[in-house]
């Protein structure tokens, strides 16, 4: 599921081909969020990786109290309630969980298991000479106005989101336009869906289920579920949406046939991720994702607790008071109280405020010792994308050679080593370990090999000293030599100079060219060391960019469900090693204003003017080239607060690189145009943002590797394919594995298609992303949750947890949840 929007979050124009080919993703810190993708079945190579446990403190429903009121952290208001729509987003994706039907659920491995609250059964009855499945319902299930959830609600989801009426502004229809027809079975409880051609993937079909009163007109369906649901079926009912505060409150529904909800009350509230760690110091959240220097001040904070110190003690000890010593505290007194008025006054002020400082120190600390950080891993993973439609990386032989430089291994262990979780790297693009179609196909492109790169590289005619002008080539461009202006003369003394291992002469060529042309990322749109801002956040469309002739279609069909939730993870763990020590990251210093320290140094990097350039990577061979241009590729990152680690990561890629002789252009743009203006359009040469793996690659990852093909008009149709890179046989795959109903053949097939991903070369997994959740103690079914889609009912807290009983639980689920070791 995808956080995808219409433009400027409206409704979408009505158009032919607006329909399927509507697209929007979002980013929010580096992560492209969008598709949910699950798990079919057992399988050996399953268990061939390690695979990371929920951690959401499971317990007996006889165990949870009846009654409370869950604040759960979302990144934003909805922007609408209809999951099927463009501009849907992770908070939809929550409610509709709450709220709708969902015929299948995740389970803690990824694969889909039928809801028995929903679904009696559901099997195929007939294959031949058309697929037909039957689906029972619970006889118990009703919307929430008393109404029988039947085969209506299924005739109008599907003629909705079938692609045939193009009045319904749909987001995605893959699945949904294989159906030929829906009837009524032997009583109301059964539906029968007839197939025009076998469909693998029909599980993830229905799901969330919505109300014919919702899909049964295009004016519901576009405007009238936006705001307001006509009717639910879930644990839980929308009682109100503010506009105001963007505070979404769900109470339990008393039509509720299955287990009833533990709580009374959910409370869904829009929190940036900059300011959760002040919203759970100040108490005002139960449940919140949250980064790793927040993971740091919660675990910093029960390490006090269990030390015995309350926060005004760790406030000396660590904090804001910790820089006071007996003699400044008794200069600080003297000055304060003698005779010159107007020095004592200013101490007076000073010492006010360090108090009151002090003082927020300790009650922040005093409250985050209150809650647990869970800890698993997100069912998505981080990616280096190799932009293919132009320049080096369109020659498979350069993109197979940087593959083969990246260590894989020492990128992974760099961030979720220091967690105490799994560190190996995926070995598929189509799943992740524990579900059934893993398998690692990695060797379809061959492991870090520093020798075979370079040979790569040669073959391709990359070698060195090839960025050297022949004898007698005049410099400058074919305007500036009819010219023969100084400029171009100038330009001609700069190129015959050794090429530097930082490639600034292409930055520099590019950044003239950009503001020539009026499209300049002014300092805004470039990093600066120790000025991040943080990004806008909001849904933007990734729609084609002026001049790029590139379009972005319709992302795939489980769009909008569990995996939208990605959409707002934000990468923020920080991995620094110096970081990573007990006491010395930003839980230490929280509360006392903080020197920003700039990022290492990334070759080709953009900084302030003025700043050294950058020493030599140590290890970096000399620059390569071919035909008197050097190999220089542009890296895009994003720069704001939430985007730490993928900066770590980055800056490691390029001394991996430099390794090689292939050096780069570090470009860091505020991340509300990383995706929209940079991966979508095409306009990188490598970047790192994160998919999620699945279970029903056939239909959910084929847009993501499909071929790019060419548009009428001359555009480039890529869907979500954003490294522009595919082939014939690759879609071909999937087109088979969509349409076997063996699932062995179709696994195997899935597997066929991801080792010819590897072969190809467009992307490379990196690690399976982190999961952190602060958590009340006391709370209880909730966390990480890994692949496992919530279970709302049982969500409570725990029956009669004195404090002692919460600081035991603090104790057993924190030690080394945050990857420091307990005091």
């Amino acid at each position: 599921m995808s956080q995808i929007g219409a433009p400027h979050g409206g409704t979408c124009p009505k158009s032919p081909r607006s329909r399927t080919l509507r697209t929007v993703a979002t980013l929010t810190s580096a992560v492209l969020a969008v598709t949910a993708l699950a798990g079919c079945s057992a399988d050996d190579d399953a268990d061939a990786a390690p695979v990371a446990v929920q951690d959401n403190a499971p317990t007996p429903r006889d165990l949870v109290a009846d009654g409370g009121t869950l604040r759960w952290a979302v990144d934003a208001a909805p922007t609408t309630l209809n999951a099927f729509q463009a501009d849907a987003d992770a908070t939809t994706s929550r409610i509709a969980g709450a709220v709708l039907p969902a015929l299948y659920t995740l389970d803690q491995r990824g694969r889909p298991q039928r809801n028995p609250d929903y679904l009696e059964s559901a099997q195929v009855v007939e294959t031949e000479p058309k697929q037909v499945v039957l689906y029972k319902l619970n006889q118990q299930a009703v919307w929430s106005d008393g109404r029988e959830i039947g085969a209506p609600d299924f005739v109008a989801q599907w003629r909705a989101l079938s692609g045939r009426d193009t009045a319904y502004w749909t987001a995605r229809n893959s699945g949904y336009e294989r159906i030929e027809k829906i009837e009524r079975g032997k009583n109301d409880l059964e539906v029968r869906v007839t197939f025009s051609k076998p469909y693998a993937d029909w599980q993830s079909l229905f799901t969330p289920l919505y109300p014919k009163q919702v899909m049964g007109s295009p004016d519901s369906f576009n405007d009238g579920a936006r705001t307001t649901l006509k009717a639910t079926a879930g644990p839980f009912l929308l009682k109100s949406a503010d506009a105001k505060s963007g505070d979404v409150t769900l109470i339990r529904n008393p039509r509720w046939w299955g287990q009833a909800a533990k709580l009374d009350t959910v409370v869904l509230k829009p929190v940036p991720r900059a300011d959760r760690a002040d919203a759970l110091a100040a108490g005002t959240l139960d449940l919140a994702e949250i980064d790793r220097s927040t993971a740091e001040r919660i675990s910093l904070a029960l390490k006090d607790a269990r030390a015995g110190r309350n926060g005004a003690q760790a406030a000396l000890a660590h904090g804001p008071g910790s820089s006071i010593t007996p003699s400044k505290a008794l200069k600080s007194w003297a000055l304060a109280h003698g005779s010159d008025e107007e020095k004592a006054e200013e101490v007076r002020a000073a010492r006010k405020k360090n108090q009151e400082a002090i003082a927020r120190y300790a009650s922040a600390q005093d409250t985050l010792a209150t809650y647990v950080v869970r800890k698993s891993l997100e069912p998505a993973y981080t990616q280096l994308s190799l932009n293919g439609e132009s320049g080096p990386l369109s020659d498979e032989r350069v993109r197979r050679a940087v593959a083969r430089a990246i260590d894989r291994q020492e990128l992974a262990e760099s961030v979720l080593k220091p967690l105490g979780l799994p560190a190996k790297p995926p070995g598929s693009h189509l799943a992740l370990a524990g579900q059934a179609a893993y398998k690692d196909s990695s060797d379809a492109l061959g492991g870090q090999d520093t020798q075979e790169a370079r040979a790569l590289l040669a073959d391709a005619g990359w070698v060195p000293g090839g960025a050297e002008q022949p004898a007698g080539t005049k410099a400058g461009s074919e305007a500036e030599k009819k010219e023969g202006t100084e400029k171009g003369a100038s330009e001609k003394k700069e190129a015959e100079k050794p090429a530097k291992s930082t490639a600034t002469a292409p930055a520099d060529a590019k950044k003239k060219s950009d503001e020539a042309s009026g499209d300049a990322p002014s300092d805004e749109g470039l990093y600066i060391v120790g000025d991040d801002k943080p990004g806008d956040r909001r849904a933007v469309p990734a729609q084609a960019a002026p001049g790029t002739g590139t379009r972005v279609l319709t992302p795939a069909p489980a769009a909008a469900l569990q995996g939208a939730a990605l959409q707002a993870r934000a990468e923020a763990l920080d991995t620094r090693p110096e970081a990573l020590e007990a006491g010395t990251g930003s839980a230490a210093r929280a509360g006392a204003p903080q020197a920003v320290k700039p990022d290492r140094g990334a070759a080709g990097a953009y900084a302030p003017r003025g700043t050294a350039a950058p020493a030599a990577v140590p290890g970096a061979q000399q620059a390569l080239g071919k035909d008197g241009k050097a190999l220089s590729l542009r890296f895009v990152l994003p720069s704001g607060p939430g985007s730490e680690s993928l900066r770590t990561v980055g800056d490691r890629i390029v001394r991996m690189l430099d390794a090689v002789g292939i050096r780069t252009e570090v470009t860091k743009v505020p991340d509300e145009s990383f995706f929209k203006d940079h991966i979508a359009s095409g306009d990188y040469d490598l970047a790192l943002y994160s998919w999620p793996a699945s279970a029903f690659p056939a239909t959910d990852a084929r847009p993501i590797f499909a071929k790019p093909e060419p548009a009428s008009d001359g555009s480039l149709m890529v869907e979500q394919n954003y490294s522009r890179v595919g082939t014939d046989r690759i879609d071909q795959l999937f087109d088979q594995a969509a349409g076997t109903l063996d699932e062995e053949e179709a696994l195997e097939l899935v597997r066929q298609a991801d080792a010819r991903i590897w072969a190809a070369a467009g992307s490379i997994p990196l690690y399976q992303r982190p999961q952190l959740v602060a958590a009340r103690a006391d709370l209880v079914n909730a966390g990480a949750w890994g692949f496992a889609a919530p279970r709302y009912q049982d969500i409570g807290f725990e029956k009669d947890a004195s404090p002692k009983k919460a600081d035991k639980k603090a104790d057993k689920r924190t030690g080394e949840k945050t990857g420091e070791k307990a005091d």
